[in-house]
């Protein structure tokens, strides 16, 4: 016990070295020491001493924590390596690395790699990479943290990537970008301007050039392309619907997007099965403007019967519905749906009689295939 506190303060005390040597004024005049091999224990135990801040090595061998001003090839620590100045090659540290800058190097560490200035290179660390300019990749198990990105960069976190501009973020749980080119998290995204994003629930940014994919929700100031249950788009249309289709099942749902792609969410109430009677609804959609009052909306949706204790009712329809808007909000529509159903213990199943497909399985399983319709009409809000 009493070895492991040694080592973790002379870990503290290694850290904070490195920390001050990066912070000593740039412009010091100090004397170009080289050295082929630079061999230690710990700063400044070894072979060049107290004058390791000094020196640019070729190789660099520690056992828990070396110094240096520069590396051109590979220094290894079992703890820190610190760099005052540039390092190229690879640094590959049991803990952490601190360096001034990287240069075409892969840089290797069990905890964290933390670089002053500009960070060219592969950086991989089991919790931490932080930069001030990256240019190239990062890989954390935690969190990605980059001042100022170019547009070659990478990122790929565990949990968090954050930076000012970046090409692509790959995140676990959230990407925090000023300005990025493509956003991929488990949960959610927030940049300025995008391209792409794709978040397993939310996506937010100011002006989106391609897609947006959410599992939930869409927010931008312009996005033509947004594919989520809600999608909150100041250029976009927001709409109220009601329809009405083959089977009785009347759906108020809440339509969101851009200018062509939208997202469906509603419920509903079956007026024909005494059992499963409400109804739970979500799709995406486009707008197909044909003249400047009338367009088709095509549609795909998938609906759920229920009594609230059984799920055993799901239809997936296709849909292209005419619509003609009278005024500025109004818009009436109708068409026809390609539906498939499938059933479990006889729900709802003898809702449309007209099926042209169908295929029954053991324990009371039912699938089949009709064409249906659908009419309604929405207020634009």
């Amino acid at each position: 016990m009493r070895t492991t506190i040694k080592l973790i303060i002379l870990s503290l005390f290694v850290i904070l070295s490195g920390t001050i040597a990066q912070a000593q004024d740039s412009t010091q005049k100090v004397p170009n020491l080289t050295s082929v091999a630079h061999i230690g224990f710990v700063y400044p135990v070894s072979s060049n001493g107290r004058k390791a801040g000094e020196y640019t090595n070729a190789f660099s061998l520690h056992i828990l924590a070396g110094l240096s001003k520069a590396e051109t090839g590979t220094s290894i620590a079992g703890i820190s390596n610190v760099v005052r100045k540039n390092a190229r090659g690879a640094q590959v540290a049991g803990i952490s690395n601190h360096l001034g800058s990287t240069t075409g190097s892969a840089t290797i560490a069990g905890i964290a790699n933390i670089v002053k200035g500009r960070a060219e290179g592969v950086m991989t660390a089991g919790v931490l990479n932080k930069s001030a300019s990256l240019k190239g990749a990062q890989v954390a198990g935690f969190a990605n943290l980059a001042d100022n990105s170019t547009s070659e960069s990478v990122q790929v976190a565990g949990f968090l990537n954050k930076s000012d501009s970046v090409n692509s973020s790959l995140a676990g749980f959230i990407n925090m970008d000023k300005h990025a080119q493509v956003q991929v998290a488990g949960f959610i995204n927030t940049t300025g301007n995008a391209h792409t994003q794709v978040a397993g629930f939310m996506n937010i940014a100011k002006k989106v050039k391609g897609v947006q994919v959410a599992g939930f929700l869409n927010i931008a100031d312009s996005s033509d392309y947004p594919i989520g249950l809600i999608n909150l788009v100041k250029g976009g249309e927001k709409q109220l619907s009601i329809s009405i289709d083959e089977s009785s099942t009347t759906i108020l749902s809440f339509k969101s997007g851009g200018r062509t792609l939208y997202g469906i969410i509603g419920v509903g109430y079956n007026f024909k099965d005494k059992k499963s009677k409400y109804a739970l609804q979500g799709g995406i959609g486009a707008h197909l403007p044909l003249l400047s009052h009338f367009r088709i909306n095509l549609e795909v949706t998938s609906t759920s019967l229920t009594d609230f204790k059984r799920w055993e009712y799901h239809r997936a329809s296709f849909g292209a519905y005419p619509a003609y808007r009278f005024g500025r909000k109004i818009e009436v529509f109708a068409g026809p749906t390609f539906n498939h159903v499938y059933t479990k213990n006889g729900a709802a199943q003898d809702l449309v009689s007209h099926y042209f497909w169908t295929r029954e399985k053991g324990n009371n399983k039912f699938q089949g295939t009709y064409i249906g319709g659908t009419l309604g009409v929405q207020v634009k809000l």
